[in-house]
This record gives C-alpha cells, structure tokens and sequence, in this order.
C-alpha cells in the first residue's frame, strides 16, 4: 500500500480513493539522465556519474544520487563539481538515448489515461480521474505506473497524487531518494495528499517551495520573517499583493491556499525546432562558424522533416565573449524544409552580424510551422551557383544586403533540393544518420553530423585523467 505524508514527517497507509473529483498524478523520473548512463553501462553502478560538459564552460545536466552525496547538483559550473567530488565519472551525454527512452516511458503513459501532459523529456502530469474505476485509486495507479517504469525500462520514478498539478509536483518531489553526506535515504516512490488534507501537507514546507518564489523574492520574504508556506498563509488579505506586486502576490496568496484550477492539457507540438552550442573556446573565423551552422542547419532540417513540417522563421542566435547576446530572424513567403534552402537564410543571418567579438555561443532555430506541402513542382536551375546561398564562408560581411534575395534563393533550393532531401532521410534511416551528409561536414574521422542534443551542456574538454573519465564518452 502507499503511504502519504501528514506533514509531521510519519507515512501513513493511504485509504482508497473515494473522492468524485480529479485525481491528477505528477511523474517524475529519478536522475534520468544519469540512471540511463548506469543502465547501459553497469560498471558504473554505485558511482558518482555526472552528466555534462566536461570543459571550463560546462555545466551538470544531471547526476547519480552518489554525486549528490557530495552536494552536486544541476545547473551547477562542471568546474566547481569536480572540485567538490574528483572521483566523479563524467559523461558527455547522449541525449538521442534519453529522447529514445523517453519515448518509451510516454508510452506506458498515455496507455493509462490520453490526459498526459509532458513537461520534459523525464516528467509529465497525468489526469487519471476518469480511469480511477477500471484502474484502482490514485495510489494504486502510482504504484502500477512505477512497477511498470521498473520492470520494463530497468528506471525508478517517483509518483505525486493529488488534486492539482501543484500538490502533486510538491507530492512527487517528496516521494524522491535524498542525498547527503551521511549516505542516500531511499524516497518513498508515491506521496499521496488526499482531499482536504492539501493544506495540512502544503504549509510546513518553506516558501522556496512554491512556483514563483526564486532568490529574489525569497530574500523578500526572509526579510519579513517569513519561513514556511503556512506563515505566508497567515499574513492578512492583501498584505502579499502590497508587497510584491498585484500579479505575483495574487499568485502566491493562491497557492498558499492550494488553489491551482489549472488543466492537465495533452502534450502539444513543439513550435520551434534548433540547435546551440557552446564552444570550448571563442571563436573569432567568420568560415569556422559557417561550418558549426552548417551542422546545425542540417540537423534541425532533418528534425523538421522528420516531424512533416515545413519552418517559414529562421534564427540564428550568436553569444559574444561578453555574453552580449545577438539574435537575427527572417520570415519568408514560402515555407521551406530542405537543408539548402535553410541553410541559405543562415548564412545570410550569420554574415549580417559584425564578428567584432569573439563567438562563444551559436545557435539556429526554425519556427512558423505549417504542414509539409504536397504537390511541390519540382525544377532544376543549372544556371544557378550551388554556393549562393549555401552555409560556407564564400560571402564577405558588407557585401551588399544579403537578405533582399533570401526568399528567392531559399525558394530555388527548395525546389531544386526537395526530392533530394527525402533520398537523404530515406538513406539516413536505413543506414544512420552518419552514412550522408553535406560534403563541407567531412572530416578524417568521417562525416561530422550532429545529432540532437550534441553538446547541450557545454564542451567537453579535456578529461581531467583517464581514470575519472570514460574514454571516449558514450
């Protein structure tokens, strides 16, 4: 049976169900990225792993509860969390893996109930009231859903149950394992807040714990003196709304009082598709950044495609050496997925900025959606210069407006290149996505495609030894 917490810290067997209004469940996979490395690879069981960038600049995406033991977390600079744990395995990632597993743990969702709301590629909300009568209680439901995430994907989750999406995120968070220097205490796998109980659960906890309250508004809160959500609750009507603004205060005052109407909406398409990377060390060549767009233009082409999409906004964001942030967008008439044609309006982007700085970031992203067109007439310009628009250094910055003739080059490629872009992706799902590509990516090791989710934490860098490090990453 589940227990439940009371807010005094003791579980206690949760009864069944017996309430008629919605029961809605938050699932949260416990160190996804991390407990997947482990699951492929079972010599690391047991270890500090920390999935990240490796290099000066990178961060911690994820980590074993072993590495929490020594207080790393995510978000956290890889160089500080070395520090903290050198014997901690870093592994640069494999985000194509997580989408994969993730997929799969979808799945086991949305045979539970339609009502699945995806916030992440490791968590989602479900609205199981109306499969309470086939399925058991929001308990039992819980504890199925974590039986069958264990015995089919070889992961452990945690469950929250109550009746609102923020109770049942608090409630998920409470069920999880926790680290600390005395070792790792096994979480509870289910918390459950039955009906009228929310508030005797919700106002022990500290303010931090509500939506909303970050650094600045909890150094607000200190200086009133305000601890826990229960002495936010007693302040007087108003008082919140006064002090930190109509629109937060309001807010806050709602959740004191566990009172979130909100929906579980079923997950939505994506309204943008792109790629960013963050470099080991700036970079100042106008043509090398040609080449890491190039990679990336091909890359969320092939997404886009993939989804039965076509992008009418391309942007392409570039982050200097003093984090001065710099984006360029275009939007055309005609809508477009092929590689060229996407490619051209990126080279395009990418010359009109002035490289006065070295580059630190770069990134492009497709928005604009509309369904894949059919029926395209298809031409073969020959009188056209494959280099035009192509993402390679051959444009100067200043010469001339490279955008005034973008949705006419973007036009052409697309036109010429649509029946080769679906012999690209045929090619590339029979035989991966490494067997093809843009001539500009090869490289003496092969063709240099990137995947989604390359690099997403930071570069790598140099492995601090060989034995801290697993070669090669994964």
């Amino acid at each position: 049976m589940a227990e439940r917490s009371t807010g005094g810290g003791r579980p206690v067997p949760v009864p069944p169900d017996t309430a008629s209004d919605r029961v809605i469940l938050h699932v949260d996979m416990d160190a996804f990225f991390a407990s997947v490395e482990v699951l492929d690879d079972p010599s690391l069981t047991g270890r500090p792993v920390i999935v990240g960038g490796r290099g000066a600049r990178g961060v911690v995406a994820a980590c074993t509860y072993e590495a929490r033991m020594f207080g790393v977390h995510s978000a956290m600079p890889s160089t500080l969390a070395r520090r903290l744990c050198p014997s901690a395995v870093f592994v640069d990632g494999r985000f194509h893996r997580y989408v994969e597993v993730s997929a799969k743990l979808h799945a086991q969702l949305t045979a539970v109930t339609p009502l699945v709301e995806g916030i992440s590629l490791d968590e989602a909300f479900l609205d199981v009231t109306g499969a309470r009568q086939l399925l058991g209680d929001g308990a039992t439901i819980a504890g199925d859903i974590r039986s069958a995430v264990s015995g089919e994907l070889g992961l452990s989750c945690s469950v929250g149950v109550g009746r609102s999406k923020f109770i049942a995120k608090l409630a998920s968070k409470a069920a999880k394992p926790e680290a600390g220097r005395e070792g790792i205490v096994p979480g509870r796998g289910v918390v459950v807040v039955p009906r009228g109980e929310e508030l005797v659960f919700l106002h022990p906890l500290p303010v931090r714990a509500l939506w909303g309250v970050g650094t600045v508004t909890g150094r607000k809160l200190d200086a009133l003196g305000i601890a826990t959500v229960g002495d936010m609750a007693a302040l007087p009507d108003g008082a919140l709304e006064r002090y930190l603004g109509p629109a937060q205060g309001a807010h806050l005052a709602a959740l004191c009082r566990a009172d979130d109407p909100r929906p579980v909406v079923p997950e939505q398409a994506a309204k943008s598709v792109g790629h960013e990377e963050t470099f080991a060390t700036d970079i100042w060549d106008r043509g090398t950044l040609h080449g890491h767009l190039t990679r990336m233009v091909d890359a969320s082409a092939t997404q886009l495609r993939s989804a039965g999409r076509t992008a009418r906004t391309i942007t392409v964001k570039i982050k200097f050496s003093d984090f001065a942030l710099v984006t360029r967008s275009h939007s055309m008439v005609t809508p477009v997925d092929a590689t060229p044609a996407i490619g051209a309006v990126g080279a395009a982007l990418l010359d009109s900025v002035e490289l006065d700085r070295g580059v630190r970031l770069l990134g492009v992203s497709l928005s604009g959606f509309g369904p894949t067109s059919e029926g395209r007439q298809l031409r073969l310009d020959l009188d056209s210069d494959p280099r035009a628009g192509g993402c390679g250094p051959d444009r100067e910055p200043g010469e001339g407006n490279h955008l005034a003739l973008i949705d006419e080059e973007a036009e052409r490629f697309q036109s010429s290149w649509g029946a080769v872009s679906a012999a690209v992706d045929a090619i590339r799902t029979r035989y991966g996505g490494s067997s093809v590509g843009p001539a500009s990516l090869v490289t003496p090791d092969g063709l240099r495609v990137r995947r989604r989710g390359d690099a997403p934490w930071g570069p790598g860098g140099d492995p601090p030894s060989a034995d801290t490090t697993r070669p090669g990453g994964r």
